[in-house]
């Protein structure tokens, strides 16, 4: 069971982010530009300077339209479920999420289930999702592992009347393509390629090492991260796929550090690579060399940026994947798609699709205020 501190309401969440932005807490990680062109002498490596103020406020005002629209409805055939990809650090906080808005809209914690896959595998995920439909569950939210081989479940699911929401990675081409809960991805990809960008100077050899080399997320990531590096004299060397697995990603990275002494500078896309590149680094001697820019903030990520190992890393807020998302398979169920889809639409990006949980940027300069953010939202 994870344990958490009693959170507070979304309302005060917004309001601590407001007041972080207003006080100058964070600054806009996008700095200036580093030129490359020729005969344009690159500029040195530049301390990071994040953002954490995330979509908040919007989300706050859709959590409260649908919470209206769902007042004095039954709630009691609602049974809805949270399906991620991984058993990691970085999605407690989205269980935490998910629980809290579950029980804000006073539904039972016996009709609101969370499952992570221990071995972040496809058949753990596939047979829960056996699980849930024969015990009634009338809406999911899912990271899926593999969105490919998801498509016809989700498609069986959704022609039974089961409401179906991509959370962290889009599920296009499927029948739940329509709405999607998370991060723009090739944004954050780009914010990552920024960092590492500045970190560099604007020229060096980079590897980039995830957990899936298909997935929507890991390839917009992976997509925006090198657009922003064009202009610069900054390669990525290699691409690296660790099956999910963060021993695999330190012995991944270990071994490009040993073969590839010019490589300075390392992309973990998943929450677990941060602290596995971080480790390989250290192991390696090699902390004052090579930069690590990673994405999300598991508790060792965090560690990591306070001594200085990993330069930054990419936040998304999974704690409003699961609390929104909750909301949102409640008012589909209850008030129908069509009826939801309209509350929703105001807030979507200009995709038309995705619904933002935001993007931020953690470096050691603000991550203080990050936690006192996590602190607040009753994530420890």
């Amino acid at each position: 069971m994870l344990r958490t501190r009693r959170s507070r309401t979304v309302a005060t969440a917004t309001a601590v982010l407001l007041s972080l932005a207003a006080a100058g807490c964070s600054k806009s990680a996008g700095g200036s530009d580093v030129s490359s062109s020729a005969g344009t002498k690159a500029a040195a490596p530049v301390a990071l300077a994040g953002s954490v103020t995330f979509n908040q406020t919007n989300l706050a005002k859709l959590d409260a339209a649908l919470k209206s629209a769902l007042a004095g409805k039954d709630l009691s055939k609602v049974d809805i479920a949270m399906v991620v990809n991984v058993a990691a650090d970085y999605w407690k906080a989205g269980q935490v999420g998910f629980l809290k808005g579950c029980s804000d809209l006073g539904i039972a914690k016996s009709k609101c289930t969370y499952f992570a896959p221990p071995g972040g595998k496809l058949t753990e995920q596939n047979s829960e999702l056996e699980t849930l439909r024969s015990q009634g569950v009338t809406g999911y939210s899912i990271s899926a592992i593999d969105p490919t081989s998801a498509a016809g479940t989700i498609h069986t699911d959704v022609q039974k009347g089961i409401g179906v929401l991509a959370i962290d990675s889009p599920l296009p081409g499927t029948d739940a393509a329509s709405l999607y809960l998370g991060t723009p991805n090739y944004t954050a990809g780009f914010q990552a390629g920024t960092a590492m960008k500045q970190v560099l100077g604007g020229k060096g050899k980079v590897a980039i090492l995830v957990g899936s080399l298909t997935a929507s997320n890991a390839t917009q990531r992976i997509a925006g991260f090198e657009a922003a590096l064009k202009g610069t004299k900054i390669t990525v060397a290699q691409k690296v796929n660790d099956n999910l697995q963060a021993s695999t990603a330190t012995s991944d990275a270990e071994t490009i550090l040993a073969n590839n002494p010019d490589v300075n500078g390392l992309y973990g896309v998943y929450s677990y690579d941060g602290p596995a590149l971080a480790q390989a680094v250290t192991s390696a001697g090699k902390t004052a060399s090579v930069h690590i820019v990673s994405d999300d903030s598991d508790a060792q990520t965090l560690k990591f940026i306070k001594s200085g190992v990993i330069s930054g890393t990419v936040v998304q807020m999974p704690y409003q994947q699961g609390y929104t998302g909750a909301y949102i398979l409640a008012a589909e169920k209850v008030l129908g798609k069509d009826k939801t889809m309209a509350l929703v639409k105001p807030y979507l990006e200009k995709d038309g699709s995705t619904l933002s949980s935001g993007v931020g940027l953690v470096t050691k300069s603000d991550l203080s205020a990050y936690q006192s953010l996590e602190s607040q939202l009753g994530i420890g």
